[in-house]
């Protein structure tokens, strides 16, 4: 299983309508409220600013860096793919395991790749004038890392390229290090906006850097909508939306953790930092399968490196989609 939220492939293999699927495999924020907002016939009919200067203010507002400091994607995973076709020193680190575009697009770009395993020591050193690559908080396992920037601090005396993704920061609304662009020049923060702000169907993402690393950065013109532009600004504007989903996910989170304690089934369930939590089974892959004929997906994590299907990871949900999942969970004891 590559990537979560592939409900359409599962729903056709047990004859099902992928609504009757409860997706666990899927990290998108739990709370989802109605979408409301305009776009006007003018704002269908005319291009837009290719530059999204107006958007870009708005986003350097928000995160308090520099409009020329902020890259625009159509999704993080098209970013990922950019920054390194921009960059071109040859090895590769990952801090693993991790999501896997990073190594799709360390291959495609001809890169040297060495992984290091996180998980074990995250403290292991790669070779100086290398590319780093971490996630915080982490994937699968959602561990925030919370001597960043220590581990910063150690590969800049390497001058490495940093890569650090915080595309699940917001979920706890945890320290990010978009201060270090304005002192180490080959820092450069990916941003995923999907996650946290509910809206994978809204393909925006971004790279936050200093002004000539992003001058570097190529972009398509117009890749983003302005239906995009739209959505994302309103969502991004509406504090009462990041307010409700941090207190619903808390009070979710716990939830879920409960119920896979209560079951019995999983002899390690890891803490998390963001919404989602990974637990393994010694049959995790037999209990995938069973909760797949019950109509509910989770994911199995044998993609990731140094794991295997007996580890799955639980999305946290809404509070019916949780007692579905206990009552699953239940009937498998």
């Amino acid at each position: 299983m590559k990537h979560g939220a592939n409900i359409y492939k599962y729903a056709k293999r047990i004859e099902c309508s992928p609504d009757e699927i409860i997706d666990f495999s899927s990290n998108i924020n739990l709370y989802q409220q109605e979408i409301n907002f305009s776009l006007s016939s003018k704002e269908v009919a005319q291009y837009p600013d290719s530059e999204y200067k107006e958007f870009r203010t708005f986003l350097a507002q928000k995160y308090k860096i520099k409009r020329s400091q902020i890259a625009l994607f159509n999704g993080a995973t098209t970013a990922i793919y950019e920054l390194f076709s921009s960059l071109k020193r040859k090895n590769v680190f990952l801090y693993a395991p991790l999501y896997g575009e990073y190594e799709k697009a360390a291959l495609e770009t001809k890169k040297n790749i060495y992984k290091i395993n996180r998980i074990e020591d995250e403290t292991q050193i790669p070779l100086d004038d290398s590319i780093v690559v971490f996630v915080n908080p982490s994937t699968p396992e959602g561990t925030y890392y919370k001597n960043i920037k220590e581990l910063m601090s150690s590969w800049m005396e390497l001058d490495c390229t940093i890569i650090l993704d915080e595309s699940f920061l917001e979920f706890e609304k945890l320290d990010s290090m978009r201060d270090e662009i304005n002192s180490y020049k080959r820092l450069y923060i990916v941003q995923s906006f999907s996650k946290f702000y509910s809206c994978a169907g809204v393909r925006v993402g971004a790279i936050f850097s200093n002004k000539k690393n992003i001058q570097k950065l190529q972009t398509p013109l117009w890749n983003l909508s302005q239906l995009d532009i739209n959505f994302l600004t309103q969502r991004l504007s509406d504090e009462d939306f990041s307010k409700k989903s941090r207190e619903l996910h808390k009070i979710q989170k716990e939830e879920l953790q409960n119920i896979l304690k209560e079951s019995k089934l999983f002899t390690e369930i890891v803490e998390s930092d963001s919404n989602f939590i990974l637990t393994y089974a010694n049959n995790g892959e037999e209990l995938w399968h069973k909760l797949l004929e019950q109509k509910i997906l989770v994911r199995k994590c044998n993609s990731f490196d140094y794991l295997n299907n007996n580890w799955l990871r639980f999305a946290v949900k809404d509070k019916e989609a949780h007692e579905a999942l206990k009552k699953a969970l239940y009937a498998l004891t």
